[in-house]
């Protein structure tokens, strides 16, 4: 690799290093990590329908909606913060619909395309795993 080549690949790395958004600065750490808040809620999608929390998937729907709003005003703008936010509002909207519908028609609409969630007393479970059930 040629002196200027070397030269320009590190200047681009210490000009993202010393980014007023950069790995120095909670404004890259803090999208980096409320990513598992995003995965949270796409993991929710396994559980029950009628087990899901309104109130928790309201906060995660305002929360952030409202934070990618901020993520663009503030200085320097924070395009990493906005998109996470966008998709913690994003899976908090979509798990209040899954609930909305839910309660409307009784169906789980994640259940037709991923299959009900798993019950460990199930009868089915239960000859897996080797289990006896008595009857009474």
């Amino acid at each position: 690799m040629s002196g200027a080549a070397t030269s320009a690949g590190a200047s681009k790395f210490q000009a993202f290093m010393n980014h007023p958004a950069g790995p120095k600065t909670v404004f890259f750490w803090a999208p980096l990590m409320k990513w598992c808040l995003v995965a949270a809620g796409l993991k929710d999608l396994s559980r029950p329908a009628e087990k899901l929390s309104v109130s928790q998937n309201l906060a995660l729907a305002a929360t952030g909606l409202i934070w990618v709003r901020y993520s663009l005003v503030i200085t320097p703008v924070n395009y990493s913060l906005a998109a996470v936010n966008l998709f913690v509002g994003s899976t908090g909207l979509g798990q209040l619909a899954r609930i909305y519908h839910y309660q409307k028609t009784q169906q789980d609409p994640v259940a037709n395309y991923f299959g009900p969630a798993s019950d460990s007393t199930s009868p089915s479970t239960a000859q897996k795993t080797g289990a006896t059930t008595s009857a009474a």
